[in-house]
């Protein structure tokens, strides 16, 4: 009777691993059809001088070996680690803040808010370039309009390199600033309220809610926009390309992907060498990502 039993039950063990695999197996083919594919064609064709109308001639890693010797690509890289480092932390912090004010408010007066600051999300990139060029412009933009107006001299904010950069950076972060302060807000929407008033039954202070309850519940929500963030900014293209033309002020607002397209335009480089700079591109962005999840590891969510 037992062996008849666990004969049963590993028979529908069995039944249900082949459903389980035949419902994985369109995304694994997709995966395979669009992901997986072009990726090993990318891999052989960065390994080549592959001229579009003339053929391939395999060269092995000659072409990772130019891009890195690039002054250009490495100077890309030295502005994408700027921008990340003014545009992420300000907009984690900023949107993590903001979703308190969000959580205090009065329902109408919420609902109204967060419909505002989410307009600058659904705003292209090409739009946002040109409503931030009128305001930083030297001439005419808002900003330095302000400044005659109280007697100062205008700046420069699109001539100066760290300006070139901050007025970029503000723009993005202009752009993602709704978006993540909604995100922020649902994920302190999702921690149950009986801690909090566990917490003050112990007379645990705001500051100790802060630190023993909010952050580290919020973990897979930080997680979530830390990736985001990253990946964005990591591949930010529309924003330097509009303001600045790709380069801006002493190449101060050249990217890596404004490098990469650069590279695709020029006859000067062959295919393969833009398709290793843009796997180089590839690999730093899936090494930062990875190192945000080991740093702040993902948890399942736990029940109140």
């Amino acid at each position: 009777m037992a062996k008849s039993r666990a004969a049963g039950l590993s028979s529908l063990r069995r039944k249900d691993h082949a459903t389980a695999y035949l419902m994985i197996l369109p995304s694994l083919v997709a995966l395979g059809i669009f992901v997986f594919t072009p990726l090993v064609m990318a891999l052989e064709k960065s390994l080549t001088d592959w001229q579009l109308y003339q053929g391939t001639t395999f060269i092995g890693l000659e072409n990772f070996r130019i891009v890195l010797g690039n002054s250009l690509f490495r100077k890309s890289l030295e502005n994408m680690a700027r921008f990340v480092l003014m545009i992420v932390p300000a907009q984690f912090v900023f949107s993590f803040l903001f979703a308190h004010v969000l959580r205090g408010m009065h329902q109408r007066a919420g609902a109204l808010i967060k419909t505002a600051i989410y307009v600058p999300t659904v705003i292209s990139g090409v739009v946002a370039s040109v409503i931030f060029l009128f305001i930083f412009h030297y001439q005419g933009g808002i900003l330095n309009w302000l400044l005659r107006q109280l007697g100062q001299k205008r700046i420069a904010f699109l001539a100066e390199p760290s300006l070139a950069q901050m007025s970029i950076a503000v723009t993005s972060i202009w752009m993602g600033f709704g978006y993540n302060s909604l995100i922020m807000y649902a994920g302190l929407q999702n921690i149950p309220q009986s801690y909090y008033e566990a917490a003050e039954v112990d007379g645990a202070t705001p500051f100790k809610q802060l630190i023993y309850i909010t952050l580290p519940s919020m973990k897979n929500t930080f997680i979530l926009i830390l990736i985001n963030l990253m990946t964005g900014t990591l591949q930010m293209f529309d924003l330097p390309y509009m303001m600045f033309g790709g380069a801006g002020p002493v190449n101060s607002t050249l990217t890596p992907m404004v490098y990469v397209y650069n590279n695709f335009k020029s006859a000067e480089y062959s295919l393969g060498y833009t398709i290793a700079s843009a796997l180089l591109l590839m690999i730093v962005i899936g090494a930062l990502n990875s190192l945000v999840f080991t740093v702040i590891g993902s948890q399942k969510s736990q029940d109140e």
